[in-house]
């Protein structure tokens, strides 16, 4: 590839990101108009047309979706070289960005990041709580806590974390009004606060520990959000069971706002998964997170 052809792919990558040619001319500290000659002069040579603009917005072709996907991870591992070279000079720094459930904070990940911002104090780390699953490719994140059922295939991804223990729970006024509750199949009958794995549409299974393995139950669902603290409180307020990590529900257990029923039922969860987007290139304080990580043991 030319030089001029690697500069195109580069600005044609920023306006994509940025969503417009000012933008990306601002990030790329160029002139607007250079940044929209050199996108033009980009689609003329390879004969097909990258971006549809209009006087408000712009929006990718499908050719251009393709090239921005396939472009992007390349002028990152560019970045990052760059980078890593600088860093060679300053020693391990920088920041590393994070994504994590909510509920992996108070669980192990708020006593991780305590331990190796210690060992690591020149590395600063941006955490940031969100329940969706997320591209590593566009996001800017370098590594997301997920659970299985999140992860994004084309990534790196191992197991972090204990083992999360589930229990079923319930008011006391709903458990007096409400049809008996002996075996996993009567949850069908009851109304549940239900997590949200990806939108609505996506229900975390209830799953239950059988003779045969794992099997699911599914409650009605009466509440559905992706907030564990929301789910706890639902149930205390007597909207239907929910099914919850058992360590989240120990003082609400404790003072008798929440009875656990069908204990002992339900099956353990899978550890969460520290998930990244390559092993080549990695910036060094990734992989000191990365490292790190893989040592520890809550």
């Amino acid at each position: 590839m030319r030089r001029n052809e690697l500069s195109d792919v580069s600005i044609f990558v920023a306006v994509a990101q940025e969503n417009g040619f000012r933008a990306a001319a601002d990030k790329l500290k160029l002139g607007a108009g250079s940044v929209s000659e050199a996108v033009q002069r980009f689609e003329d040579r390879l004969g097909v047309r990258l971006i549809d603009r209009s006087t408000r917005a712009i929006a990718l072709t499908k050719a251009g979706e393709l090239l921005y996907r396939r472009s992007l991870p390349a002028i990152n591992d560019l970045e990052t070289a760059l980078k890593d070279v600088h860093d060679l000079n300053e020693g391990l720094s920088g920041t590393v960005r994070l994504t994590a459930p909510t509920v992996a904070g108070r669980l192990f990940l708020d006593d991780l990041i305590t331990g190796f911002a210690k060992e690591h104090p020149a590395i600063a780390i941006e955490l940031i709580y969100d329940e969706a699953k997320v591209d590593l490719v566009t996001s800017g994140i370098d590594a997301a806590i997920r659970a299985e059922t999140l992860l994004d295939p084309d990534t790196y991804a191992f197991p972090i974390g204990p083992t999360q223990q589930m229990t079923i729970v319930a008011s006391p006024d709903y458990l007096a009004e409400s049809p008996p509750l002996e075996e996993p199949a009567d949850v069908a009958v009851h109304s549940g606060v239900c997590f949200a794995i990806a939108g609505a549409d996506k229900l975390a299974p209830w799953v239950f520990a059988g003779t045969d393995g794992p099997y699911s139950v599914m409650p009605h669902p009466k509440i559905v959000t992706n907030n564990v603290t929301s789910i706890l409180e639902s149930a205390k307020a007597g909207l239907g069971l929910a099914y919850i990590f058992a360590s989240s529900v120990e003082s609400s257990l404790a003072d008798g706002r929440l009875v656990q029923v069908l204990e002992g039922q339900t099956a353990a969860l899978p550890r969460f998964s520290l998930n990244y987007l390559s092993k080549r290139n990695m910036p060094p304080r990734v992989k000191a997170f990365v490292d790190y990580a893989k040592r520890y043991n809550p």
